[in-house]
């Protein structure tokens, strides 16, 4: 069959309904058919081993993603079934599936094999298959064992023989699925199996051979960079560190890094959260496959399984007070945060002002001091270690490749509207349906394409678009997207396969998926952030032992316009436009790597820079096309643009970002009132120590512009949070004050020398911010109720700023 036919809406792709295995008739690709097609699934299996379920697992998950109804029942007959396996289903559980256990009792057996379709259509049965036979889940079985399945179809009308045969197949389903014997499944259940299955191991030799598939022995361990940064994370918990960032660039392992320096810590329990539900999928699965044992669970808004012993959660479900409240603060051993984005900055900073861990971790694959200004001001600016693309491709961690930077020719990207950090998504894609473009890129490709291709397309009908265009020139080719008929699980494995050459994707492989066979990628939309840039280009970098892969091959489509600088500046791993000239020039790679820009660009790309101001405005406009919103004053910092020129031209950052911001009301409301505070408060005021810096990050942790907290509870948050930088602590806290404990009324009394008396005394200028009322730390101004939770993330944007200058300041002398 061709992939053409794979792709049709319907449950089945054969019209022989005896399915004979034994390598040349498996059953799996009927299997995954009617998988992506079935609006209800039904299995029942005696065995299921993770070789097998793992062939199922992508397909099962995209079903559920489609809201499709799935039932699967298996059994403990003879201890076969795999601990690991059905930890797996756990997490098919948690995502919407209903997973059973029949418990063999009184010497009964459970030795049966179904694999049950419907796809409904208008709220009536369009289509039904049972495969019914001697298939269990395992590699071996639906693979190139000999085992042999009869198909049985649903058919109209519905008191046809065949329809009536259906519906009793299906009758004698349920009442299985409901019996007596059989169990939800759970992890308690698991952790009682896992006794008996370990003991039918040891006692029982003659089932070796089933339990082949059951072997999960082949461990990951650490590649050399991992090794270097789980040493160097070591070492920073040795020193006294609380919180650490590590830089990974994509492909490098940073989940996996993640998994084993919990194992390190011999953490109990471990929280990651992260933004998307793609990136918890990945880091639950990577970190069971090291703890087989564990219970992990997932808290998003359809689940809260908060007793789970390693919990992937939901940044925009868990950071919600109401939430958080269900956990005492000191709950979890070791917490990740990956790769957040700035719009959930302010979560962020909510949920880790309310855990206590032993340690914190944080992930990015950005090397931009810039870029990961954000998460290293949640990891209290302490970058433990940072590997970036070359240093991957020099350890052999990631395959060299081979760039082409082409001019888009038949694009006027001057002409399309820029909003927001992006261009216009309408006349964008007019711009992109034309035969002109298409033909242009359809030359390039064929002409530098290697084995497997993964496109990056602007939208649907654009993905629509190349794939008709390509399909015409006799491609086989297919475009994906969340609701395609072609399902995502399926184009990945005819690529694999070698059944496909090209899949046009929208924002379905950007992050969170692992393509290793990936040789080509070819970018046919702008890419407005450097990271997305980046995490694209990842996405065929890695290894593939499988494929062969020696090299990655991208064909990058580069318009006339600034916001394609990010291409050469990612590629050649430069700060600022005065180091990508340079580069231009004179480009400095990895070995193997090559880059090949159209010398029209190089001639582009220099005069946008020329073009390029260098007034604060002017950079911060920049900035805020580069970061696709407006920078924070940390990020504007680390940009490496002179702070000082901003005082200058603007007399504070936020004059600054007030004078660019003009439609902003409520920041132009709350300076009217707050300025000064702002400015001479936090932005401007003497900072001989880090305490001021200190104290305002406790205040903040506390809400306590809302609910003023006591000296007391001011001073021993503030102890938490310098001990977060034993650094600091170390240097400029006297000897005698640096093993006082946080509650020791020494602490009080000190705390209260430095820094409360400095903010509850009037400067020089006769101004005071705090007073102490009833032994209370209290602003002497008030914010306006409507606009508490913007002030605050101004406050804390200063603060960030004030500790990593600060930070830097000691570093350089």
């Amino acid at each position: 069959m061709t992939y053409l036919d794979l792709a049709a809406p319907s449950l089945t792709q054969s019209e022989h309904k005896l399915i004979t295995g034994g390598g040349s008739d498996p059953l799996l690709p009927q299997l995954i058919q009617a998988i992506n097609h079935a609006t209800q699934i039904d299995i029942a299996v005696s065995f299921i081993q993770p070789s097998g379920l793992e062939l199922l697992f992508t397909p099962l998950l995209d079903a559920l993603e489609r809201d499709v109804t799935i039932n699967i029942l298996t059994s403990d007959y003879l201890a076969i079934t795999s601990p690991f396996a059905l930890r797996r289903l756990m997490q098919l559980q948690e995502r919407g599936a209903q997973c059973r256990v029949f418990e063999c009792q009184d010497s009964n057996s459970f030795h049966m094999k179904s694999y049950i379709f419907v796809r409904m259509h208008q709220g009536e049965m369009a289509e039904g298959c049972a495969f019914i036979g001697s298939n269990n889940i395992s590699r071996s079985a639906l693979l190139d064992g000999h085992e042999w399945t009869l198909r049985h179809d649903y058919m109209p009308p519905a008191n046809s023989p065949a329809a009536q045969d259906f519906a009793h197949i299906q009758v004698q389903f349920l009442a299985i699925f409901q019996h007596r014997y059989t169990q939800p499944l759970s992890h308690t259940w698991i952790d009682s199996y896992q006794i008996r299955h370990k003991q039918t191991k040891i006692h029982t030799p003659l089932l070796k051979a089933i339990w082949k598939d059951d072997d999960i022995s082949d461990t990951p361990t650490p590649n050399s960079i991992q090794e270097l940064a789980l040493a160097a994370l070591a070492d920073t918990r040795h020193a006294g560190f609380k919180r650490g960032l590590v830089v990974l660039a994509t492909g490098m392992g940073k989940t996996w890094l993640a998994a084993f320096d919990a194992r390190q810590m011999h953490a109990k329990r471990v929280l990651f959260v992260a933004h998307r539900e793609e990136i918890l999928l990945q880091a639950q699965e990577t970190f069971l496959r090291l703890n087989p044992h564990a219970h992990t669970g997932l808290y998003d808004g359809n689940q809260k399984n908060g007793d789970a012993d390693y919990l992937f959660a939901s940044v925009s479900t868990l950071g919600q007070d109401t939430h958080l409240q269900r956990f005492a603060p000191d709950h979890f051993d070791y917490i990740v945060v990956d790769e957040f984005h700035h719009a959930s900055a302010q979560t962020y900073q909510a949920l880790l002002a309310y855990f206590t861990p032993t340690f914190l971790l944080g992930l990015t694959a950005t090397p931009e001091r810039t870029d990961r200004a954000d998460i290293l001001s949640l990891c209290d600016n302490n970058l433990v270690y940072s590997r970036d693309l070359q240093f991957g491709i020099n350890a052999g961690i990631l395959v060299p490749f081979t760039y082409y930077g082409i001019r888009d020719e038949s694009v006027d990207y001057q002409e399309i509207p820029w909003r927001n950090g992006k261009f216009d998504p309408v006349k964008l894609e007019n711009q992109f349906a034309t035969e002109r473009r298409a033909k242009h890129i359809f030359n390039h490709w064929h002409a530098k394409k290697q084995q497997r291709t993964l496109a990056f397309c602007v939208s649907k009908s654009h993905a629509n678009y190349m794939d008709a265009y390509f399909k015409r020139h006799g491609i086989r080719s297919c475009a994906v997207y969340s609701d395609s008929t072609m399902r995502r699980n399926e184009a990945l494995r005819l690529l694999n396969s070698g059944e496909l050459d090209i899949i046009f994707s929208v924002d379905l492989f950007n992050e969170g998926t692992d393509l290793p066979a990936i040789d080509t990628v070819l970018m046919i939309r702008p890419t407005e952030s450097k990271i997305l840039f980046l995490q694209q280009l990842g996405r065929g970098l890695r290894l593939s032992p499988a494929s062969n892969k020696t090299q990655l091959v991208v064909i990058d489509f580069v318009g006339n316009h600034t916001a394609f600088l990010n291409r050469p500046a990612a590629l050649l791993g430069t700060r600022n436009f005065q180091q990508l000239k340079k580069a231009l020039r004179e480009p400095t790679l990895a070995p193997g790597c090559f880059v090949n820009f159209d010398p029209v660009l190089i001639d582009l790309w220099l005069a946008l820079i020329e073009a390029k101001g260098f007034t604060a405005s002017e950079h911060y406009a920049e900035l805020t096309e580069q970061l696709g919103h407006r920078p924070t004053a940390t990020e504007f910092y680390q940009s490496e643009y002179p702070f000082s020129k901003v005082r200058q031209q603007y007399r504070s950052w936020f004059d600054l970002v007030a004078q660019q911001e003009s439609s902003d009301d409520e920041l132009h409301q709350i300076l009217a009132q707050h300025h000064d505070f702002l400015l001479k408060g936090i932005e401007m005021t003497a900072m001989s120590k880090c305490f001021k810096a200190i104290l305002l990050q406790a205040l903040l942790e506390l809400d306590g512009f809302n609910s003023p907290p006591t000296l007391s509870a001011l001073a021993i948050r503030s102890h938490r949070v310098l001990s977060r930088h034993p650094d600091l602590k170390a240097t400029e806290l006297p000897e005698k004050m640096r093993s006082v404990e946080a509650k020791d009324s020494a602490w009080l009394t000190y705390w209260k020398g430095n820094p409360i008396k400095a903010f509850t005394h009037a400067n020089a200028s006769g101004e005071q911010w705090f007073t102490v009322q009833d032994d209370r730390f209290v602003p002497t101004f008030t914010v306006e109720p409507q606009h508490t939770e913007r002030f605050h993330q101004l406050v804390q944007e200063l603060v960030d700023l004030r500790l990593a200058q600060y930070v830097e300041r000691r570093v350089e002398t």
